[in-house]
């Protein structure tokens, strides 16, 4: 991996941040929020050139993760390999969704920090993930739960429960842009 000064500067202006939100301190997380999200689209526009509509999607399904993983952050490590690699994994799905095998096959150059990713079936996170999603409409809770959760395709959803794709599209939209809202403090959570 080539050493980028960029990559340094960013990570010795991110961890700290990270660590006071880890510690509960509100505007540094909600800021380290704000610079994963600016460096994320970069990221992922760059990969999904062919797929331009979905970046915004998958910044704000990449960033419900990292808070809902971010009990298994590990401070000895760089925050932004931890973030790439579930960055990337979120990226992986997204192509497996779209049946993308080509893109599946990327190199690795730019970060090996696959192998860093959070480890699945935390009880916590599901019990996180079941309080957000209920404060959400319903539409946008189905929605959610069918086409990020289960891996449906936006078809797929639309078959089930009888609405538009564009009307899935717009209800995943809405309610991770809320979902965003309420992890950044933004919004106000009903009980």
């Amino acid at each position: 991996m080539v050493f980028d000064p960029r990559q340094d500067d960013f990570e010795s202006g991110l961890k700290p941040l990270w660590l006071q939100g880890q510690a509960g301190d509100e505007a540094a997380y909600a800021e380290a929020l704000r610079r994963i999200a600016t460096r994320l689209r970069g990221y992922l526009r760059r990969r999904l050139q062919g797929l331009p509509d979905d970046v915004e999607d998958l910044v704000q399904d990449t960033l419900l993760a990292l808070h809902l993983q971010r009990g298994t952050y590990d401070p000895a490590l760089p925050v932004s390999a931890w973030v790439l690699a579930i960055a990337r994994h979120k990226l992986v799905d997204l192509w497996r969704r779209r049946g993308r095998q080509d893109d599946l096959h990327e190199p690795l150059d730019d970060g090996a920090a696959l192998g860093l990713a959070a480890p699945e079936g935390d009880g916590g996170a599901r019990r996180d993930l079941a309080r957000l999603l209920a404060t959400l409409p319903e539409a946008q809770r189905q929605a959610i739960a069918l086409t990020k959760l289960e891996g449906l395709s936006v078809a797929d959803a639309a078959r089930r429960t009888g609405a538009s794709e564009s009307a899935i599209k717009v209800q995943v939209h809405r309610g991770l842009k809320r979902l965003a809202a309420l992890v950044r403090g933004d919004g106000k959570e009903t009980p």
